[in-house]
Formats: structure tokens, sequence, C-alpha cells
């Protein structure tokens, strides 16, 4: 069976990978991200791509998952936010709204030096925020939750109190369309 990796840091993927009994390595990218698309879908797929590339090259062999995940409202790509301040504008912007949350997914096969297969792909969910007051989005921002996470919330953290619901995979908002994934590499695994 061929080594997974993960090429991520994520504490979630690892989560959403563990929950599937996947078992895998880590070792997280660190190439620069370089965005030249503009459509939601095209941004992940472009970053994941980067991500899994960048690790394909540090190991010999095995099955490199890249993951990028954003949240887009009306066109505007949310990210991580930068402060405080940022984290609050993004809340005010999503509650009371819809919003799609991407995840983009590329998976390598590296056998030696050559690349044999080849899959990248993005996974849309629908969002649906209940209103929330002021009050409510700066003690969400107490709790530092948002600070690491696109959009600035964890669907899967405190956040489900404002989460009036969703349209496609739950957990693609948490960072990684897991059941895609596994089907997507199963037929390389074994």
């Amino acid at each position: 069976m061929k080594q997974f990796i993960l090429a991520s840091a994520s504490p979630r993927r690892r989560e959403l990978l563990e929950q599937i009994g996947v078992e895998f390595a880590v070792v997280p990218s660190e190439a620069p991200e370089v965005i030249t698309k503009s459509l939601p879908s095209e941004v992940v797929e472009e970053l994941s791509l980067q991500k899994a590339t960048d690790v394909a090259e540090q190991v010999e062999e095995g099955i490199i998952l890249g993951a990028d995940t954003i949240v887009c409202q009306n066109g505007a790509i949310m990210g991580k936010p930068k402060d405080r301040a940022d984290a609050a504008r993004m809340l005010q912007a999503l509650q009371g709204e819809e919003h799609s949350v991407f995840t983009g997914v590329t998976i390598l096969v590296k056998e030696g030096d050559s690349l044999v297969a080849s899959r990248t792909f993005a996974q849309e969910t629908k969002v649906y925020v209940y209103e929330m007051t002021d009050e409510e989005i700066e003690r969400y921002i107490d709790t530092g939750e948002p600070m690491d996470k696109a959009g600035a919330y964890g669907i899967q953290g405190r956040f489900a109190a404002y989460v009036e619901g969703i349209e496609g995979d739950y957990n693609n908002v948490v960072g990684l369309p897991v059941s895609a994934v596994w089907q997507a590499v199963k037929e390389f695994l074994y």
C-alpha cells in the first residue's frame, strides 16, 4: 500500500482523515500561495495544486493530498482574518445571509521520479447563517476561534449556534470533502 501524505498542517483535515480510518503522514506545504485565477472554484483548485506539488517534490513516492478552503460571498473571497477587526467585518457580512464554501483538492500519485496520476477538483457547499447582533459577533471573536479559519468561523465549533442550514457536504465546510477525497483516492491506496 502506498503511503498517503497530507500536504497540510490543518488539525481539522487530520481529524477528518482519521474519522474515515485513513493512515497518513503529515508533510505541510511551505509553498507561497500564488493566485492567478478569479473564480472561487479555480482559486482553490490552483492553491491545492500548488500545495500538493510542493510536497510531491519533497517525497520519493506516495499519494499526496493538497487542499485549500475559502469562503465566498457575492463574488468576494474571504480568507483567514488578518486581525480582530477583519474577523468582525467578515462575520458582519455573513450574518443573516447565504455564502459558499469552496474546497479545492489535488491528489498526486508519485512513484519514483514520476507522477503517475493527478486529479484536481473543487467542491462547493452553501451555508445559511442566522442574523447575529454586534454583541454576539464580539463574543464569538473573543473565543479566538475565528482567527485561523477562512471566513472567520468554524462550523464545527461555537459558530454552529448561528448556522441555519447548509446545502452540500458538511465536511467540506470544515475543510475537506472527505467522502469525495476517499472516492477519488481509494483506487490508488490498495
